[in-house]
């Protein structure tokens, strides 16, 4: 994974990323997101480089933003910035009181709160209502909030989380999501009632006219 928007800001898919981060912005003015799960059809179609650069320049644009890992099976985010696991979300769930804690990512308005100690039953434990309490401390802190979740056909935990945000942005990656894969997340995602805000495409060539890809 890549943080290109910090390690090459002026290239093509940086500015992609800044494109989304407008298109999102722009999505409902009367009742703006302010907390948003990216997930996936499948593992490996590249949710977590999506999320975290786009954590990036919502920061950048002045908002502060709180990225959660609640990838709880295959966390990543905390090795993405260099930084620890523990404490982390779960943690917060399993402790009566406890300081949100959030560790600064180096990004000016940007800071993680990792994934925490692995528990056993993820699905469960996003779905208490522990986790509505905690969603609301985090919208306290910062203007936007955005969880990484798990894929959405490999375990229920992305529509249980989804269902408690203002949003679902689903990344599909050109040449690798099946079709019917994707149609299947979209389905199992309104079945449980979750707003799917758009789909994101990855790894699509751009005009030839322009240099790198998205």
């Amino acid at each position: 994974m890549d943080l290109i928007t910090i390690s090459d800001p002026r290239s093509p898919v940086s500015e992609a990323y800044r494109t989304l981060r407008t298109n999102l912005s722009f999505y409902s003015l009367d009742n703006p997101l302010r907390s948003l799960v990216v997930t996936s059809p499948a593992p490996n179609e590249g949710k977590s480089t999506t999320i975290a650069n786009l954590a990036v320049t919502i920061a950048q644009s002045g908002r502060r933003t709180i990225l959660v890992d609640c990838d709880l099976r295959r966390p990543s985010l905390h090795e993405l910035f260099g930084l620890k696991a523990e404490p982390g979300f779960t943690d917060l769930v399993l402790a009566d009181e406890m300081a949100l804690p959030l560790q600064p990512t180096g990004v000016d308005n940007l800071w993680l709160l990792a994934s925490g100690a692995k528990p056993p039953n993820p699905a469960d434990l996003l779905g208490a209502k522990k986790v509505d309490q905690i969603i609301a401390r985090l919208q306290e802190e910062a203007d936007m909030v955005l969880f990484d979740a798990p894929p959405v056909m490999a375990v229920t935990d992305a529509a249980v989380l989804g269902a408690k945000v203002d949003g679902v942005l689903l990344v599909i990656q050109a040449g690798k999501t099946k079709r019917d894969h994707a149609e299947r997340a979209k389905e199992t995602l309104e079945k449980a009632k979750v707003r799917i805000v758009g789909v994101t495409l990855t790894n699509a060539p751009k005009d030839k006219a322009m240099s790198g890809y998205y």
